[in-house]
């Protein structure tokens, strides 16, 4: 067994598999995998599946598990809705989740990527599986690509290809549902064409985008556009978890051979593992591979072999580059531990910003080139505009009134008789006027403070300046 330096062949690095000599595009076809990891990944895959179409449908007290309303700038997480007044606490979560992403991948590698990714999930356990079914295996359907157009061929892309769209559809509309929620979803789906053209476009762009995705773009996705997969080359390092083939165990490589005794390393050369491969590499090239997205195809590849030739399994398995070179394990180094203190630091932040979160706020702003008046009595009157956000699913009536500073009065310009009324996941906006006696005021710019309440609860308070005479 060899102990020197592994040196993979230098010619993958530049070029990788999908693109040829002449930079034309070279078509995949994955050998359907199969063994421990894959039947895990099946499970989760499905499970991530119903999850991702029920969601839409979920409430918590009557609101969305999860919409993302970006038109009205309007957003629901868990059930809690958050507006743009909120902005604080969604940069903190924001912050949060890519410090967890980033960490994430420097210790397990790009395990999002081969295991939860949308992206994955869609194409190897939904369309690619459409593929097998219909078409058959990597052999299968290299023939069928290559032979001559006939009935048999005809009908096989078709149904694919249909099947394709229809679930692009499905797709479509259920992301569609987390943008503008499941109420407005059908509406469009029933009301008349004309009512909803700009929903019923999106609607069909975003089919189109799908499909086009899944039946044509598929693995150059991972390779050419996602952001993510573009940076894991600055995120790992040499203590990241990937899927690493064992050179020290493997190398160097011979084919098996009946009645000879075996010199080289455990690894046949049987290039199971690139017939696998989503993305077309060879992992004994090196871990770290920009089209590697870790999802264990070529692992359980490997052990089947493994088995088969009576040899110790994980060939190839989840390892970081220094546990492969020492033959160590896998260990948390300081840099982890650093980063798992800060996201500690900020997941504990969010924690107290949601449980000190009202579910009313409210903006009071002096009318814009309206000075201060005097009244008969000698009195100071500052008029206001007031706007007031529900966060929650259940309407407030409400009523405004002084805090500070004390002898304060608060007249709502046009209230109705029932007073104002906060609507369920909106919001009311006012114009009043504050009155202060003389004495009240200290300072040319008083601060005042104005209570929502609704009934005797006080419910939100909100702070603004009072515009006053010149003290003396």
């Amino acid at each position: 067994m060899s102990t020197a330096p592994y040196q993979p062949d230098d010619s993958f690095r530049d070029t990788i598999s999908t693109v040829d000599a002449e930079g034309k595009r070279v078509w995949l076809y994955p050998k359907k995998p199969s063994g421990r990891l894959y039947e895990a990944r099946k499970w989760i895959s499905y499970g991530l599946l119903a999850l991702l179409f029920a969601g839409p449908w979920l409430r918590i007290k009557g609101l969305p598990v999860l919409m993302l309303n970006f038109p009205d700038r309007k957003f629901i997480i868990f059930g809690q809705i958050f507006w743009p007044q909120d902005f604080f606490i969604l940069l903190i979560a924001a912050m949060a989740f890519i410090l967890f992403i980033y960490l994430f991948t420097i210790v397990y590698g790009r395990v999002f990527c081969g295991w939860v990714c949308p992206q994955t999930i869609f194409m190897e356990m939904v369309f690619r599986r459409i593929e097998y079914w219909i078409e058959g295996d990597a052999p299968q359907q290299k023939a069928l690509d290559r032979r001559a157009l006939d009935w048999d061929k005809l009908w096989r892309k078709t149904a694919k290809h249909v099947i394709f769209l229809v679930i692009s559809f499905l797709i479509a509309n259920t992301f569609l549902a987390y943008i503008i929620g499941t109420e407005e979803l059908i509406k469009i789906v029933t009301d008349p064409i004309t009512a909803h053209v700009g929903g019923l476009s999106s609607m069909v762009l975003f089919t189109g985008v799908f499909y086009a995705v899944f039946a044509r773009f598929r693995e150059q996705v991972c390779t050419i556009a996602c952001p993510y997969g573009r940076l894991q080359g600055v995120l790992l390092d040499k203590d990241s978890l990937v899927v690493a083939y064992d050179y020290q165990r493997g190398e160097p490589r011979a084919k098996l051979r009946k009645n000879e005794e075996r010199l080289a390393g455990d690894c046949i050369d049987c290039h199971q593992c690139v017939q696998v491969c989503p993305t077309g590499i060879d992992i004994r090239n090196g871990a770290q591979q920009l089209e590697c997205t870790n999802c264990t195809a070529c692992i359980d590849a490997c052990n089947n072999i493994m088995e088969l030739v009576n040899l110790p399994p994980n060939l190839i398995r989840h390892a970081s580059e220094n546990d492969i070179a020492r033959g160590s394990k896998f260990r948390l180094t300081g840099r982890m531990k650093a980063l798992s203190g800060v996201l500690g630091v900020l997941t504990i932040a969010l924690a107290l910003l949601l449980t000190s979160r009202s579910n009313v706020a409210a903006t009071v702003l002096r009318t814009p080139g309206q000075l201060y008046q005097k009244t008969e009595q000698g009195a100071i009157r500052n008029l206001y505009n007031i706007s007031v956000i529900n966060k929650t699913n259940q309407p407030y009536p409400i009523s405004l009134r002084v805090l500070e500073p004390a002898g304060g009065t608060l007249t709502v310009i046009g209230a109705p008789e029932t007073g104002l009324r906060l609507p369920a996941q909106g919001l009311t906006e006012s114009v009043f006027f504050v009155e202060l006696p003389r004495a009240a005021l200290h300072e040319t710019n008083q601060p005042l403070r104005i209570g929502i309440y609704s009934g005797d609860e006080l419910i939100a308070e909100t702070s603004t300046k009072f515009l006053g005479p010149v003290m003396r």
